[in-house]
């Protein structure tokens, strides 16, 4: 069962959503590299449908973001750094997570 304060996370997160989803210029260039080329429908299906907050930041200098962990195509994983706004969601980031930095459930980072 998630955590009960991440669930108010996401929920706050699907709610502005809801509004608009406004791609952040640094987000725009991590899903468009070639190796990547995550596309917006899977960035929304991650917040829509199949993602779980795996981190908070609220203390983060953009405003209270999380980490949401979802997959994409073909069942690939997608991170995605978002922070909910009153009006919008700003996606700050979205990745394929590296298995070099993750454990296999693509939610712990190793630690070196």
């Amino acid at each position: 069962m998630p955590d009960e304060k991440f669930a108010a996370i996401l929920e706050r997160v699907r709610k502005a959503a809801t509004r608009r989803i406004l791609f952040l210029p640094h987000a725009v260039r991590q899903m468009s590299k070639p190796e990547r080329l995550i596309s917006a429908v899977e960035v929304r299906s991650v917040i829509d449908e199949k993602g779980e907050v795996i981190e908070d930041y609220p203390d983060d200098v953009r405003g209270h973001s999380c980490l949401i962990l979802g997959t994409g195509e073909e069942g690939r994983p997608i991170h995605v750094v978002c922070s909910s706004k009153d009006e919008f969601l700003a996606i700050i980031t979205a990745y394929v997570p590296s298995a070099d930095e993750c454990d296999k459930d693509w939610k712990t980072r190793i630690s070196r």
